[in-house]
């Protein structure tokens, strides 16, 4: 298996290296706003099914390659593969999300927890990850993804999405150390199964914290970065003599850049809040940056988007450094005709800004 893909714009752009123009994909770029993706979600039965078919996980993750010009593949999967592998049932229930059958709610429900060996409970990922590999025959890289301890841990707490998180603040508060336990195995499993997906074949990985904004600042360090920092620790960086960048997203964490650049990944996740400049600032040009169109700009017509990717662009300005990405994922109803626009405006106005 070739481990240098013959695009490798996002492996050098993860890595600060020059490129000749600014690398793109986005995040849930394999979803429901393409036809080919429904079509296939219904042929797999439900939403889990798709998760844990390595033939039909393949599928999904391509499709937007044969569409778009893009530079990485990302690998279609869910951050609560963990808990499911840790057995506590999890489920998706049509337009509600997910659910958490068997919720931890305590201190016996914490120590009762294996950490799976993802080589046994998890081999359906690293299955599809084999199988994109292979299928992408070396045409660009593929991403590999974990939700973060926190943010995993909300699902497991909460039962399910959360607006208000009380039951998992509320043991934050009055029993952190249950909480730090649960964190500190979810960590743990997090970093096993992001290695298996390493050695597996995937040549970048990326932290999803998506609910780390929900917390206050002082909680944020101890219940969430100083998470993603253990794992950052523990993660096989350079496996046969290649790098495997590292990209942390926090949605809601702009006020925390200068902490998060600090925490040993390569590259950070940056939401439509903040301001590439004023995150590049924060950063000191210590990692790399990616983002951050607003996923809702999408709706808009093909000009105003147009318009929008050079207002990014600017905004993180000259230099290498940069992935264009939205500041979340792709919205459901987004027109794939808009997404191209996008990645066209990318192509035809970002070459300026590496020269």
């Amino acid at each position: 298996m070739s481990t240098q893909p013959g695009n490798d714009r996002l492996l050098r752009a993860l890595l600060r290296e020059p490129v000749d123009r600014t690398p793109v994909w986005i995040m849930r770029q394999a979803g429901r706003y393409l036809p080919e993706y429904r079509a296939t979600r219904a042929k797999a039965g439900s939403f889990m099914a798709l998760c844990t078919n390595p033939e039909l996980a393949c599928e999904v993750t391509l499709q937007p390659l044969a569409r778009f010009p893009l530079d990485a593949a990302i690998l279609f999967s869910d951050i609560l593969v963990i808990p499911h592998a840790m057995g506590r049932g999890l489920g998706f229930e049509e337009g509600e999300g997910p659910r958490i059958a068997r919720p931890v709610r305590n201190e016996a429900d914490v120590g009762s927890l294996p950490v799976p060996d993802p080589d046994d409970k998890l081999r359906f990922v690293l299955d599809a990850i084999r199988l994109i590999r292979r299928e992408l025959a070396g045409r660009v890289p593929l991403i590999g993804f974990a939700g973060s301890p926190w943010t995993v841990a909300t699902y497991m707490v909460e039962g399910g999405s959360s607006r208000d998180f009380v039951r998992i603040k509320g043991m934050l508060q009055a029993e952190p150390r249950t909480l730090h336990a649960l964190l500190d195995k979810l960590a743990r499993a997090t970093t096993a199964y992001l290695n298996a997906q390493i050695a597996a074949g995937v040549q970048v990985v990326m932290i999803f914290d998506t609910w780390g904004g929900a917390l206050a600042t002082p909680d944020y360090l101890e219940f969430s970065l100083s998470y993603m920092q253990q794992i950052l620790a523990g993660l096989a960086r350079e496996p046969e003599g290649r790098r495997v960048p590292v990209i942390l997203f926090t949605k809601g964490g702009g006020i925390w850049l200068t902490r998060m650049a600090a925490a040993g990944a390569d590259a950070l996740g940056i939401d439509s809040a903040t301001e590439l400049s004023d995150a590049r600032r924060a950063t000191g040009d210590r990692v790399a940056l990616q983002g951050n169109l607003d996923p809702s700009l999408l709706h808009e017509p093909p000009e105003r988007i147009r318009n929008e990717v050079a207002r990014v662009l600017e905004s993180y300005g000259r230099g290498p450094g940069h992935v264009f990405n939205l500041g979340h994922g792709v919205m459901p109803a987004t027109n794939p005709e808009h997404v191209a626009a996008m990645i066209a405006a990318v192509h035809e106005l970002s070459p300026q800004y590496h020269r």
